[in-house]
């Protein structure tokens, strides 16, 4: 596996077990609809969230949370509107990111609740996600 895979994998671990002691139930890691990937999807009480997770090796650089511009954004959006459409339930939902940093003996944890809101796609000027508000 290559070396950025491998770091990104093991940030995604990191964030799933952070996420877990602190009560969320993981739903789903990886979860894919055809060209579109969620990280995580996980619960907490009657709120499904969609996590990006952003790993590093330091910090020379920008926030990884910096890397989660409109396009990827647009993406999230998208792929979270197709779990919800298989999963059949109308839920809240929350887009949040996690940044790893894995440049010391732990992982580095820094979790950003409600990093972004659903806006219309520029594509196709749809509007915000039939989901309800919370």
């Amino acid at each position: 596996m290559a070396t950025h895979l491998r770091t990104g994998a093991e940030g995604e671990q990191a964030a799933c077990q952070w996420l877990q002691e602190r009560g969320y139930r993981i739903e789903a890691r990886n979860w894919r609809h055809g060209r579109l990937e969620v990280d995580i999807v996980a619960r907490t009480g009657a709120t499904l969230v969609i996590v990006e997770v952003k790993t590093r090796r330091s910090d020379r650089y920008d926030g990884p949370a910096d890397a989660v511009g409109p396009a990827k954004q647009r993406r999230l959006y998208r792929a979270a509107e197709a779990y919800l459409d298989a999963l059949g339930e109308d839920i809240a939902v929350r887009f949040d990111i996690i940044t790893v940093w894995m440049d010391g003996a732990a992982p580095r944890i820094e979790h950003l609740e409600d990093a972004f809101y659903p806006t219309p796609d520029e594509e196709t000027d749809e509007g915000p996600a039939p989901w309800p508000a919370r």
